[in-house]
């Protein structure tokens, strides 16, 4: 019949779920006080509305990421984890529709996006308690195979969702990106949302990926100049509103976009050598050292805003930059720096984070977010400073999320194993840690929770078994051989 618990915790989330709905409901949305032409009121934003604020930053930014990294790595503590998110998400949401100082405009996209959100949410916890009731006999069975993949999709999803509500939820509080800004606030965020993304994937790589990168067959610069190359096509036919005149904006737009798309072909080419083999190349690197450049050449009305796009594309260029010397001259066209791939020069940091820097930065330059810092007492150098701090918090916290997955997912080699003679088998270990690890993810999918543990004991069987080579049976199997 299933588990009990999960029963009742279900009931009692959808009692919650019906309480939170009529008190949102109470709530007046109305616009009577914000200005003709606004989408805000004058009013200062209430306590009530910054701990909404705080509590979904924390509830969306940081317990559910650290949630999803639980779940990935089958960890007990993902499901009391992913709980506390939960309610902490469901309080924010009340609190979101029980403040009063400032109004918003009704249907505004924070608002809007937030139903979806919640929506996402409400499934996902019907999906997890589901799941946790172990309901496998007949028809759940087939159910069961359709939910998981489900859960985990929109589980892995919500850090990317959560980021884009927290970024809506910016320009809704201040009235940015309406109108005639739509288009300049969408370019930056999502540019610079793009470059924080390759930030993070590059830093996942280079921490627990270079394995898979082997494994794949390709060099990673196939995959950055592909992705290159596809964004360069839709910049190359929408930077521009075709039958219009064309501005200095739509030709450096547009010409930026013709030379990704040629430089990401190039890219593909040079990614491997005359046999076949992957090989490393200097071309998305080239490519934002480039784009770095052309970006902090754009004019600018405001000194803060010229100040503001010129560090952002020295930093891009510096990105660049160091990406090239890291392959060329740090890695020396190898993958990586060992065979195991859970090793890494201090230099390969550099280029990773000046892409979040470079992010942040190009995500704080909009018109009206720089009219805003024009207007105030803050220096454009403070207001710079304040952006790299920014993005070192990100850098931070995505660099403990890779960990914690490391982590749990490859345990510690036995160091005392180790220290008794056994240190040159320390590289193969490890990959063979990495290897089996990937194994019992691959036939989890393959069995269910009752064959769970058999089925990775027998696993575990198998590959702790003493092979031919291994140290222990090296001696015994060379005795007697000429």
């Amino acid at each position: 019949m299933g588990d009990p618990l999960a029963r009742g915790t279900l009931l009692s989330f959808f009692l919650l779920i019906t309480t939170l709905g009529k008190m949102a409901d109470g709530h007046d949305h109305g616009d009577s006080h914000i200005p003709e032409g606004q989408t805000v009121s004058l009013e200062p934003l209430d306590t009530t509305l910054w701990i909404h604020i705080f509590i979904n930053m924390f509830a969306y930014g940081v317990i559910f990421p650290i949630g999803m990294v639980l779940g990935i790595t089958k960890s007990r503590w993902h499901v009391p984890t992913q709980v506390l998110g939960s309610a902490l998400a469901l309080l924010g949401f009340f609190l979101g529709h029980a403040h009063g100082g400032r109004e918003f405009v009704s249907h505004n996209i924070h608002s809007v996006f937030a139903n979806i959100l919640q929506l996402l949410l409400i499934g996902q916890v019907v999906l997890g308690l589901y799941l946790k009731g172990h309901w496998e006999k007949g028809v759940n069975g087939k159910i069961r195979k359709l939910i998981r993949p489900c859960h985990s999709i929109i589980g892995k999803a919500m850090p990317l969702l959560s980021w884009a509500q927290m970024i809506f939820g910016g320009i809704t509080a201040l009235g940015f990106c309406q109108g005639e800004h739509v288009g300049q606030c969408a370019a930056h965020f999502i540019m610079g949302g793009a470059f924080i993304a390759y930030g993070v994937i590059l830093t996942i790589i280079l921490l627990v990926g270079q394995i898979w990168i082997q494994r794949t067959g390709r060099s990673q610069e196939f995959f950055d100049s592909a992705v290159i190359a596809a964004w360069g096509c839709v910049n190359t036919f929408t930077e521009h509103r075709w039958g219009t005149a064309w501005v200095k904006n739509d030709w450096q737009h547009t010409t930026m976009g013709i030379i990704w798309w040629c430089a990401g072909l190039a890219g593909m080419w040079l990614s491997r050598d005359r046999d076949g083999n992957p090989k490393r190349n200097f071309i998305p690197g080239f490519v934002i050292l480039v784009t770095g450049w052309a970006m902090s050449a754009h004019p600018q009305e405001l000194m803060v805003s010229a100040m503001t796009h010129s560090t952002f594309g020295k930093t891009l260029m510096a990105a660049g930059l160091s990406r090239i010397i890291e392959i060329a001259f740090v890695l020396k066209d190898k993958q990586s720096l060992s065979e195991s791939g859970r090793s890494w020069n201090s230099f390969q940091y550099i280029p990773v984070f000046l892409l979040y820097a470079a992010g942040f930065l190009f995500m704080g330059a909009t018109e009206e977010q720089m009219n805003l810092v024009a207007q105030s007492s803050m220096d454009g150098v403070s207001y710079i400073l304040i952006m790299y701090s920014l993005a070192f918090l990100v850098f931070l916290f995505t660099n403990m999320l890779v960990h914690l997955y490391d982590r749990l997912a490859n345990p510690d080699l036995n160091t005392k194993d180790l220290s008794n003679g056994h240190s040159r088998a320390s590289g193969h270990a490890a990959e063979e840690g990495q290897l089996r690890d990937a194994e019992q993810f691959e036939l989890d999918g393959l069995m269910s929770d009752d064959e769970g543990g058999e089925g990775q004991a027998m696993l575990r069987g198998s590959l702790d078994r003493p092979s031919i080579d291994t140290p222990s049976t090296l001696g015994k199997n060379n005795h007697g051989r000429v």
